[in-house]
């Protein structure tokens, strides 16, 4: 290995054994690099995924679902607010002993953030997360459509990798 470049360097002889050049001289060519197959643009694979029908699905079914929800919570938040706010004799009355309405809120509201969150890592993994792994493998694999297709995508079966937590890996 040549170190002033870090390229492989060969040994050039002439016929009967002897090296080419004058005596004691030894001629170093520096060998080609092997070819690589070409390498993809990564802006032109973003732009291609992101004209592609299949992330725009992926892109939907995301919104389909983060958009309410965060508008569902943020409005139960907010009545929570205005409630504690604007209506305190309410917010006052006792449920069961020294346990009034905001406390049973204020609990609701914790209740609330796990149920969304569960709900939310629910829908990715059964709606989402197919969904963009078969558009990674078809970038990977390429065999992405162009994105003037209007078709559903016929992507590859991708292996199924064991759900998390099952096979003790994750």
């Amino acid at each position: 290995m040549d170190e002033s470049d870090g390229r492989a360097a060969v040994t050039v002889r002439q016929k009967g054994g002897r090296r080419a050049g004058t005596p004691g001289e030894t001629v170093r060519r520096a060998a080609a690099p092997p070819q690589a197959a070409p390498v993809r643009d990564a802006a032109g694979i973003y732009h291609e995924v992101h004209r592609s029908p299949a992330f725009r699905e992926v892109r939907r079914r995301y919104r389909r679902f983060a958009f309410p929800a965060t508008a569902a919570f943020l409005a139960w938040y907010l009545a929570y607010v205005l409630a504690a706010t604007l209506a305190p004799g309410l917010m006052a009355r006792p449920v069961a002993g020294a346990v009034n309405v905001a406390m049973v809120a204020g609990l609701a509201q914790f209740a609330s953030t796990f149920l969304l969150t569960w709900a939310y890592a629910r829908h990715a993994r059964l709606r989402r997360d197919p969904a963009a792994m078969e558009l990674r493998w078809a970038v990977t694999l390429g065999t992405l459509p162009a994105a003037a297709r209007r078709e559903p995508l016929a992507l590859p079966a991708a292996p199924r990798a064991a759900a998390p937590g099952r096979d003790g890996l994750r």
